[in-house]
């Protein structure tokens, strides 16, 4: 007797992704909109300015990393272009995950000078 594996069904499984991402974009697209009403479009780390052609790189930053607080007033949101809000998270994984792994004071520092010897190699050469 041959048992067969039941095969999940795509169908189903692509409806449910569909519909989360458009949940998804959905809600992001409310507290987008409301921040652009709300904020002039400068990013508010790298003061870059921003106009219709490419507003689509200007994004909205949740001050607290909560995504799913959106007050009205927009006081958890702040716009940083795409390059200012990887580096707003990137800074927050870092402190998140490896602030409470390394101590600040004992981090490697370089010790080695490339230069040291300069002044000496360049006298020689006359």
């Amino acid at each position: 007797m041959t048992i067969k594996k039941q095969q999940p069904d795509r169908s189903k499984l692509d409806q449910i992704v569909t519909e989360a991402r458009r949940s998804q974009e959905l809600r992001e697209q409310s507290y987008r909109g409301q921040a652009l009403k709300l904020y002039p479009w400068v990013c508010g780390r790298c003061a870059r300015e921003f106009d219709h052609k490419n507003l689509t790189e200007l994004t909205v930053h949740h001050k607290n990393h909560n995504h799913d607080e959106n007050p009205s007033d927009g006081s958890n949101w702040e716009l940083l272009c795409l390059y200012c809000h990887d580096n707003e998270h990137s800074r927050y994984e870092e402190t998140r995950f490896d602030g409470a792994k390394t101590d600040k004071s004992s981090s490697n520092t370089a010790t080695h000078n490339p230069f040291a010897d300069l002044k000496s190699m360049l006298g020689n050469k006359k």
